[in-house]
């Protein structure tokens, strides 16, 4: 199966930035995005970064690429996952909203199944800290409208990984242990899922 990683934002895209300045979501989605990459290239799976450049990517070329990786191969052997920081405000003070969560686009899709084994490595890696999940439709994760999930082929999920307006979320996400420990959760997830596909 083919993994695409997906770091959410370019250098250009305004705001998206702690209060303090500390943390870049781009700059920050970009470090954890190849960490996922090299970790999954080294365990053997076949991955790669959607987008690699550091500039602002159009969400129209970036569902572009997806769906010609889907053409080639198959959507169905194809899956996405687009890594993000999550923020209560618009990056001028400071909130005290925390959280991991985890989306689908709406309704049942394919994608459930991948958010589920995200989910699942989240609330065993993360533990003692709050996950954001939505049981009201029997699954764990949300349901947004996201042009990177709705227009895109393959089973997709967009993760939340804490808020950056939040001191306490900052100072995790920016430590060694909590980049380590998002790092994992997606590692550990998309395998299990690549797992319980090979074994349908």
């Amino acid at each position: 199966m083919k993994i695409l990683i997906d770091n959410g934002h370019g250098q250009e895209t305004a705001g998206k930035r702690s209060p303090d300045g500390r943390l870049l979501e781009w700059s920050y989605n970009r470090e954890i995005a190849g960490r996922v990459n090299a970790e999954l290239q080294q365990r053997g799976y076949f991955s790669s970064l959607l987008v690699p450049e550091s500039e602002d990517i159009s969400l129209a070329e970036r569902c572009s690429r997806v769906n010609r990786v889907c053409s080639e191969l198959g959507r169905r052997n194809v899956c996405l996952i687009s890594i993000h920081v999550n923020a209560a405000g618009r990056g001028n003070k400071w909130y005290n909203a925390t959280g991991w969560c985890c989306y689908t686009s709406n309704g049942q899709t394919e994608g459930d199944k991948l958010a589920d084994c995200l989910c699942q490595a989240a609330a065993r890696i993360l533990h003692g800290h709050k996950m954001r999940f939505d049981y009201s439709d029997n699954d764990s994760d949300q349901e947004a409208d996201f042009a990177i999930l709705r227009k895109t082929a393959c089973p997709a999920c967009l993760t939340e990984n804490g808020f950056m307006d939040c001191k306490e979320s900052l100072e995790f996400l920016l430590s060694d242990e909590g980049k380590a420990a998002i790092v994992q959760l997606h590692v550990e997830g998309i395998e299990a899922y690549i797992k319980s596909c090979s074994a349908d």
